[in-house]
C-alpha cells in the first residue's frame, strides 16, 4: 500500500541482494503478475485512506490549507520513513517479502477500521487546544499507517526483481500499478464510494481491500508451494 508521489533509493541493498541471486526465487510467473495486481489494489486503498483521513480531519481543524498541509506531510514523511524501514526488513527477511506484504496489508486494515474512532476521539480531545496540539496529534496518529504503506514498495521491489533481474523494470511495473490503483481509488472515492457509502464506510471498504490482498497473497503462496 504505498501510492507514492515521490520514491527513494532505500531499497537499494535489498535490491542488489536480489539481483545477485541471494534467496532465489522459487515462485512461478504468474505469481508474479498476482503480486503486480495486488500492489493495484494496495494503490488503491491507500488514496482511499487518505482522502477520508482528510474529510475526517476537516471535522476537527476545518477546511483550509492547513488541514491540507497536516495530512499531505504527514503522508510523505510516512511514506519515506516506511520506505526505509522496509528496505532494512527486505535486506533481513529477502526470502520472506511476500509475508511481510501480506502482514502490512492486514496490519493496515485493522488500523483502518478503528481510524474514524480514533481520529473523531483525538480531535475530540484536542479540539479546545492550540492548533499546534491538533497538528501534533493528528501527525502521530496518521505517521504508523502512512509507513506502513511507505514499507509496501521496497519489500516487493526486492521480491519482484528476483523474477525480471533488472532493479528499472521491477521498479517501474510495481510504481505503474500502484499509482494506476491511486488514481482509481481517488476517482472511486470522491465520485462514488463518499456519494454512495458515506465517509466512515468507504474507509471499511479500503480497509476490506486490505484484507483482501492479504488473503489473496497468503493464498497464492500456499498454492505455490503445493
Amino acid at each position: 500500500m504505498h501510492a507514492h508521489t515521490g520514491t527513494t533509493n532505500v531499497e537499494g541493498r535489498g535490491i542488489a541482494a536480489a539481483a545477485d541471486g541471494v534467496g532465489a526465487d522459487d515462485h512461478p510467473p504468474a505469481v508474479h503478475y498476482q503480486v503486480v495486481l495486488l500492489f493495484f489494489a494496495s494503490g488503491t486503498a491507500a488514496l482511499i485512506y487518505q482522502i477520508c483521513w482528510q474529510r475526517l480531519l476537516f471535522e476537527s481543524v476545518g477546511v483550509d490549507i492547513e488541514s491540507v498541509t497536516i495530512i499531505v506531510s504527514t503522508f510523505m514523511l510516512g511514506l519515506g520513513l516506511g520506505s526505509l524501514a522496509g528496505g532494512e526488513l527486505a535486506d533481513r527477511y529477502p526470502d520472506r517479502t511476500l509475508e511481510l506484504f501480506a502482514m502490512i496489508e492486514l496490519t493496515a486494515a485493522a488500523f483502518g477500521v478503528c481510524s474514524p474512532a480514533l481520529i473523531r476521539a483525538a480531535g475530540a480531545a484536542v479540539i479546545h487546544g492550540s492548533f499546534a496540539a491538533i497538528v501534533v496529534v493528528n501527525f502521530v496518529l496518521l505517521l504508523l499507517p502512512t509507513a506502513l504503506m511507505g514499507a509496501t514498495l521496497p519489500i516487493l521491489v526486492t521480491h519482484v526483481v528476483r523474477r525480471y533481474r533488472n532493479v528499472g523494470v521491477s521498479v517501474g511495473v510495481l510504481y505503474f500499478a500502484n499509482t494506476l490503483g491511486a488514481a482509481l481509488g481517488a476517482g472511486l472515492t470522491g465520485f462514488v464510494a463518499l456519494y454512495y457509502l458515506g465517509l466512515t464506510h468507504t474507509i471499511y471498504l479500503a480497509a476490506a481491500i486490505n484484507v483482501s490482498v492479504s488473503a489473496a497473497v497468503w493464498i497464492t503462496m500456499r498454492n505455490a508451494r503445493v
